[in-house]
């Protein structure tokens, strides 16, 4: 990946106590950094109390120093409350219900592989039932089934909905700079109290979504998100979904 162009005369964080790239930062500094990621995971019930849009406006500026090839920044967000959030939810909703409506409208891009292969179809398996069991919904319910999924367009009762779109001519490497600007978001939201869930459920539906955001033909979905204050009491904001430690996945070549 190509790095940004960067001032080289940028200030150096005041937490890095020798000085320049080479400093250390303090232990507390650490320990703030890695709660902020690791007290992240994906919240499906959210408290009616309002965000700042000054909040908004500070984690978006946050999540904006992510990086991206030759600093192309290819994000592009739509940030609903009140009544243009509680419209599009609306519109969503009664096309997932409808079932004849809701097979018009198809993803414009594959989130998920056409075959599934392990371990990825056992780790997708375990996170859905392990969020079902705690709601309660057995495998034949499929009424609650579709009640839980449908909330993903309520935007699980969050006060801000945000819409991530970009440019059609954009490619595969700044959908990867755009997912670590998704994360610098749901990091920036931890480190000021607030919780996030990033939804792929949104992309279907983007021919309405396009619709009330007024979307230029050159806009494509890339997902959603909740933004908001976490129900401490809501049974499925007690899932943590299990992670493979770095042996299952790296290796290192001396």
């Amino acid at each position: 990946m190509t790095p940004d162009a960067e001032p080289t005369d940028r200030p150096e964080p005041s937490f890095l106590s020798g000085g320049g790239r080479g400093g250390t930062p303090s232990s507390s500094t650490v320990a703030a950094v890695d709660a902020a990621i690791t007290s992240r995971h994906s919240i499906r019930a959210y408290l009616p109390t309002p965000v700042p849009r000054s909040a908004v406006e500070e984690i978006l500026a946050v999540a904006a120093r992510a990086p991206s090839g030759t600093n192309t920044q290819p994000w592009k967000v739509h940030v609903l409350t009140g009544a243009s959030r509680a419209g599009l939810s609306a519109a969503l909703c009664a096309a997932y219900d409808d079932p004849e409506e809701a097979r018009r409208h198809t993803e414009e891009y594959a989130y998920y592989p056409t075959q599934w292969a392990s371990p990825y179809i056992e780790r997708r398996r375990k996170v859905g039932w392990d969020l079902y069991g705690l709601l309660g919904i057995g495998k034949t319910d499929k009424a609650r089934m579709h009640a839980q999924h449908r909330r993903n367009y309520e935007f699980f009762s969050a006060p801000v909905g945000l819409i991530f779109t970009i440019d059609r001519v954009m490619q595969q490497g700044s959908w990867l700079d755009y997912g670590m600007f998704l994360q610098n978001i749901m990091v920036a939201a931890r480190a000021r109290g607030l919780d996030t869930c990033p939804q792929a459920a949104f992309t279907p539906f983007h021919r309405i979504i396009a619709q009330h955001l007024k979307l230029s033909a050159d806009e494509m979905v890339v997902c959603g998100m909740s933004l908001g204050h976490a129900d401490p009491g809501a049974v499925e904001n007690s899932l943590v979904t299990e992670r493979v430690p770095p042996s299952g996945f790296a290796r290192f070549h001396d």
